[in-house]
């Protein structure tokens, strides 16, 4: 059981996402500001409005504080704006002279401290989170909890009060300021040409002796605060109804005045709710534009279905109703959620390991998760500060995500539909990116061999975990083409192998046969035989393919401790790499043709270590598919990558790539390391980085293959950077922040158990790499609950739904 508990500065970078699936999010951070508040159905990373809740005891002399502990050191200087005074922000208010944060996703929570005050004080945020509810899961709302205890031997009074300024207001000098029911509305009308900008937030409690005041004082300078926290100091309690003359008040107030008498307790719920119903994001990797270069049709020949919209957009008519689906539901999704938590948390499996495989389902609260108005799924690789980053869903980077198909399998089964129809053509092209919203894609760029292939494996493990034959069965044409289509492009001589030029997650292609991306083609075609037998048809073609591709594997990359690159690019049907450079992901300057010429096509790994190196096995691992190829050959792979990839300080490593991800005396896993020699002049682009989303999948396939401790020392090795000193423990970033890829850590608890249970044969399988009894969370696409081995035998404790279990295999 994980109970981390953050303090001082490792509170200086927590931001714990609440939210919904695809509806955005506000962040409660260590010291209990809201921030990162991107409710736009676009990211607004490091977005703070001045939004604060604070208490006022009453008394011969009031004491207000702001509800939040010490300001973090980075907000002071350093920060945009900083040099400026940090003006209009809550920064300079009293605040509680301490802070202590945990969490038990999806909910965080915080203890406050201050001896000057006669109550303790702490704070519980969450947001909805139930497995196999999607929609409940993906409501724009979010909570925050406020307990307060009176522990002296004096009846106390006091007044709480959520304040804030219009944070809504873009500008357009329509913005107002709107009663609701104990709370208030910050409603931005938006601008007739910029439909986009309409949006509306709700804070209200659940206290029906709440006042509010929806009319700030109104002036300039710093007089709408100031004139605030006069009141919140006072002890004020002034209602104000919304102002009516024009001129929109900046800010409102909810007033809460209670008595606690000597033991005596109260709990302040702070409910909040957003909706902005449309957007101006579209994207298509390749727009058709007129010969002019302009992007014909203009903006006012754009409807609706042009952008995309959210789900909740279709669910709810106004903030109105959300907040009143909202506060009529609020017991029974905070149950829902707890019994999810107390379940997940039930547990004995290592502590980095829960703490890896929680910190990473914030994800699914990010931004980087976007949900259309018809339920399906659209994503991004992770958020850059203020968009999404690397857009369509990106078949590669989602191939290493294990939560979402186990705790959301239908919203996950929407991502394989996207990719085998609308992302794929008649001849089996798919494109790794799709358009928003979702619609058939474009075919002029190269497909991605590891991406494309990967996601017949996920077909396997969707039609496993689901148990439906009809889905299969309606996909089955789909995948055989996919299928088909990477065979005739990448295997045109049918070896099993893939030489000529692939596209990959390194966003260059791979020229000859490489360990990594043949692994993923074997399991692609171990999985096309399961699928296919299972409906009648003949297979017997992949059969052999996967033969000799798996005989070839072990008799040429092999080089007695792991697999490697047989870097090659003549003799290929695609031609030489000169030839190649139009479809490449850059082409080839005078000085790079010059190394062309040396050492063959730049961007390569040939001898090395690649942390990658057997993925495919992981993957199919992953989806059911069991081990195959060669055990010990793998399992050895992999203890070369633990070796020698895996670096306890990285002070002396050079690294002139992206360098943050690790850096200095931190420890990381190398993507690839060469320690036989051979290092390319230029090798991939990110050989020498460091991707958590790759730590956990290597650590998970060490795990699945005897190599415990080897595994655990790199999630210990990842999360040790994650502390809340420099980095946000809940947000792991590689190409944008809350990046997919670090969605591989849910692997991990099938590693460790080695349960998964498979509704096709409604069978559960146990296969423990620990020794002893254990207990551990599984969900199902039916019901989730608590199973393990205990005194030996195994257990099964259903928590919710229903899991069918007729045989159990150990």
């Amino acid at each position: 059981m994980s109970n981390k508990i953050y303090k001082d500065d490792c509170l200086n970078h927590i931001a714990f996402p609440l939210g919904g699936i695809g509806a955005g999010m506000i962040c409660l951070e260590g010291a209990g500001a809201l921030s990162n508040v991107s409710i736009r159905n676009r990211p607004n990373v490091f977005f703070e409005p001045c939004v604060f809740s604070a208490i006022c005891v009453k008394g011969e002399q009031n004491i207000a504080r702001v509800i939040e502990g010490p300001i973090p050191d980075r907000k002071i200087f350093g920060s945009p704006g900083t040099g400026n005074g940090g003006a209009h922000k809550s920064y300079g208010l009293p605040r509680f002279a301490g802070a202590s944060f945990s969490s038990r996703f999806p909910f965080a929570n915080i203890d406050f401290t201050d001896e000057n005050l006669p109550l303790d004080i702490s704070l519980i945020g969450w947001s909805p989170f139930i497995p196999g509810d999607a929609d409940n899961s993906s409501l724009p709302v979010a909570a925050l909890d406020y307990k307060f205890t009176n522990n002296t031997s004096d009846t106390v009074e006091a007044v709480y009060s959520f304040n804030g300024k219009n944070f809504m207001d873009t500008g357009s000098h329509m913005a107002q300021v709107l009663e609701a029911a104990n709370g208030f509305v910050f409603w931005e009308p938006g601008a007739e040409d910029k439909p986009w900008e309409q949006g509306a937030f709700c804070a209200s409690v659940d206290s029906p002796e709440a006042a509010v005041n929806c009319a700030w004082f109104r002036g300039g300078w710093f007089d709408s605060l100031t004139m605030a926290w006069d009141e919140i100091e006072c002890g004020e309690i002034n209602a104000r109804p919304p102002i009516a003359d024009g001129d929109p008040s900046p800010g409102a107030s909810i007033y809460v005045p209670f008595i606690l008498k000597p033991g005596e307790d109260k709990i302040i719920r702070l409910m909040l709710s957003w909706y902005v119903p449309r957007t101006d994001l579209h994207f298509e990797w390749e727009e058709k534009k007129c010969s002019c270069g302009c992007d014909c049709g203009g903006e006012s020949a754009k409807g609706d279905d042009y952008y995309h919209q959210p789900w909740y957009a279709g669910a709810f008519d106004g903030i109105e109703s959300v907040a009143a689906y909202w506060r009529n539901n609020y017991d029974g999704l905070r149950c829902k959620s707890a019994h999810f938590s107390d379940t997940f948390f039930d547990t004995s499996l290592p502590d980095e390991v829960i703490e890896a495989a929680e910190a990473n389902l914030s994800i699914l609260k990010s931004p980087t998760v976007l949900r259309q108005k018809d339920g399906r799924l659209w994503c991004w690789e992770g958020c850059c500060d203020g968009d999404g980053c690397c857009a369509g869903s990106c078949t590669h980077v989602w191939n290493y995500a294990q939560a979402l198909p186990h705790l959301f399998p239908d919203l996950e089964r929407t991502l394989r539909e996207t990719e085998f129809h609308e992302g794929q053509d008649s001849n089996g092209h798919q494109s790794f990116r799709v358009p928003l919203p979702i619609k058939t894609a474009t075919h002029g760029k190269q497909a991605a061999a590891d991406g494309q292939l990967g996601g017949i494996i996920k077909v396997y493990r969707e039609w496993r975990i689901s148990g439906d034959a009809q889905w299969l069965e309606k996909m089955w044409p789909q995948v055989k083409s996919s299928l088909d289509y990477c065979t005739k492009i990448w295997d045109p001589d049918s070896e099993g192998v893939i030489r000529e030029p692939h596209h990959n997650t390194y966003d260059i292609e791979f020229w000859g046969a490489d360990g990594m991306c043949t692994s993923v083609y074997l399991a692609a075609l171990k999985a096309a035989v399961s699928m296919g037998g299972s409906l009648g048809e003949d297979t017997a073609h992949y059969a052999e393919l996967l033969s000799k591709g798996s005989a070839y594997l072990d008799s040429e990359l092999w080089n007695d401790e792991y697999y490697i690159q047989k870097t090659q690019w003549e003799g290929l049907h695609s031609g030489n790499p000169l030839e190649y450079q139009a479809l490449a992901f850059s082409g080839y300057s005078p000085e790079a043709s010059a190394i062309l010429a040396k050492e063959g096509p730049k961007y390569q790994y040939g001898t090395g270590c690649l942390s990658d190196g057997v993925i495919g096995f992981w993957m199919a691992e992953s989806a059911g598919l069991g081990t195959f190829g060669n055990p010990e050959h793998i399992k050895s792979h992999l203890a070369s990558i633990h070796k020698y990839n895996l670096k306890r300080n990285l002070s002396a490593h050079a690294n002139p790539q992206r360098s943050t991800y690790a850096l200095g005396k931190e420890g990381g896993l190398l993507l690839c390391s060469w320690p036989r020699g051979g290092k390319p002049s230029l090798p991939f682009v990110y050989s020498d980085e460091v991707w958590t989303g790759i730590e956990y999948q290597v650590a998970a396939h060490c795990i699945m293959m005897g190599l415990v401790d080897e595994g655990l020392e790199i999630v210990r090795t990842c999360r040790a950077r994650y502390d809340g000193k420099k980095r946000n423990p809940y947000n792991e970033y590689e190409c944008g922040h809350w990046y997919a890829r670090a969605m591989s850590s849910y692997s991990l608890l099938q590693a460790l158990t080695g349960i998964r249970y498979d509704a096709v044969e409604k069978t559960l399988y146990v296969d423990p790499k620990i020794r002893g009894d254990f207990r551990s969370f599984l969900c199902t696409a039916t019901g989730y609950g608590t199973v393990g081995i205990k005194d030996g035998d195994v257990f099964v404790e259903v928590q919710e739904g229903a899991i069918d279990i007729m045989n159990i295999v150990r």
